[in-house]
């Protein structure tokens, strides 16, 4: 079972009741319903869904609040999955069922339902929760892409779900797919927040759980690999240092130098591998004389400059010499 099916089973067994079944079922009835005109029964409205959960809920709902005639089915899609498709028949009183749910008017279902029906938080949590248990769905947290989505018919209706998500501060985002609209939500944080606003708290909780535990596992992995790529730095710093002090040994400079200077290649040669850090550290219980990283790193580069300038002392007398012997 997917992760969105554990969230919609969950939102499904939910208890509900007064304004707010009826902002719940408004948005069900609303994403999940056609209507139908017969000469023997008149209106008729036919709903839905592919999760058996969300068609109990349904019936349910609309059990609990109007007394009408409903006429159940079950049937296979005809495809490869072969998924099945659950539906009723509302057979009675569909007009006035339509309008106490706000989304009827005369020239048949409202794009998004009025104002009244979410004008408290509660109501506007469970219209939401109605949408997303409708054409709702969530990517596992297993996965490494977050994402969030309820499908809907119009534009209309899409605005009115990015206000509804706007009161929590949950922003969102709308494309177009397939003559469809998408609302969209990509940030994990804002995921979660949309878990807590339908009060899907046993899915928030493991989404939560796995999301923490990949988050520690990526900074973790950023930190060793910062400390890898500083200990190849390290290395290579040192390879160059260490170039530089024999290239000054063989011309004999070493003991021309300045005590700092001397003493700090002597450490060096002891310890190739040390940090800056550390043969500051080092220094300092050697001389105690207290020096910073970067007091290091400048007498490293007056070393270096040492180096370079008899290579290209070396260098120049090799010129000449070849000159004499042409």
């Amino acid at each position: 079972m997917s992760f969105a099916s554990d969230v919609k089973n969950e939102v499904s067994a939910k208890a509900m009741s007064g304004n707010d079944a009826r902002a719940e079922l408004s948005a069900l009835i609303q994403m999940c319903s056609s209507l139908s005109l017969s000469n023997g029964r008149g209106l008729t409205l036919l709903v839905t869904v592919e999760n058996a959960a969300v068609a109990r809920r349904i019936y349910t709902l609309v059990r609990e609040r109007y007394e009408t005639d409903i006429e159940l089915y079950v049937k296979k899609k005809m495809n490869l999955r072969k998924n099945r498709i659950y539906g009723m028949r509302i057979l009675s009183k569909a007009s006035d069922i339509l309008k106490d749910l706000g989304i009827y008017s005369s020239r048949g279902l409202r794009e998004a339902p009025l104002a009244k029906i979410v004008q408290a938080d509660s109501s506007a949590r469970a219209y939401l929760a109605g949408a997303f248990l409708a054409s709702g769905s969530v990517n596992s947290p297993d996965t490494t892409s977050y994402h969030l989505e309820i499908t809907v018919n119009s534009t209309e209706h899409a605005e009115f779900l990015i206000g509804l998500l706007g009161r929590f501060n949950i922003n969102a985002k709308t494309a177009s797919r397939r003559s469809k609209y998408i609302v969209y939500i990509k940030a994990a944080e804002k995921i979660a927040d949309f878990l807590r606003v339908i009060e899907a708290d046993q899915a928030l909780l493991t989404f939560e759980n796995v999301r923490i535990e990949r988050d520690f596992i990526n900074s973790f992995t950023r930190l060793n690999n910062m400390d890898v790529a500083n200990e190849m730095k390290t290395q290579a710093a040192a390879s160059t240092q260490m170039q530089d002090i024999a290239i000054l040994e063989e011309a004999e400079r070493v003991e021309k130098l300045d005590p700092k200077l001397r003493n700090l290649i002597e450490i060096r040669k002891e310890f190739p591998d040390s940090s800056l850090k550390e043969l500051a550290e080092i220094l300092e219980v050697r001389t105690g004389a207290k020096v910073s990283k970067s007091g290091i790193k400048h007498r490293f580069v007056k070393i270096h400059e040492l180096a370079e300038e008899v290579v290209k002392r070396n260098q120049e007398y090799e010129v000449r010499m070849q000159k004499q012997e042409a």
